[in-house]
């Protein structure tokens, strides 16, 4: 299964964490993430439960005539293990948004590659 792993893009600060909302430019940013894959033609968007991920996976989904899913099983904390477990059935292309430092240790775990995501970014790997 191809996954694509996407930090979600700039949100705003505030309280609580999980409803801080995207910024203008992340808005744009996810937008333009979902202009990108759009031509992947991936099977799913889903994403961790938090405001800033369900709305960078929604701009990635709405591109690609999808409705995104979400899944607590990428909420901050989310490992390899969870990972798997949130995409599995989902189909062969799968576009997954998360939260940092979860998504660099994934990535390290499942690739051996360090990376650094910054908001907005993505790292594409078979799983």
């Amino acid at each position: 299964m191809r996954v694509i792993l996407v930090r979600h893009a700039e949100a705003a600060p505030g309280e609580p964490d999980g409803m801080r909302p995207l910024t203008q430019e992340g808005e744009e940013a996810a937008r333009a993430l979902g202009a990108e894959f759009a031509q992947l033609q991936p099977d799913a968007v889903i994403s961790s439960p938090l405001l800033r991920t369900r709305q960078t996976a929604a701009a990635i989904a709405a591109a690609a005539g999808l409705e995104p899913q979400t899944d607590v099983r990428l909420a901050p904390g989310a490992s390899v293990a969870d990972l798997r477990a949130a995409v599995e059935g989902r189909g062969a292309t799968v576009i997954a948004v998360a939260h940092q430092p979860d998504c660099s240790d994934i990535v390290r775990e499942v690739t051996g590659r360090e990376v650094r995501f910054s908001v907005g970014s993505f790292q594409e790997f078979e799983l």
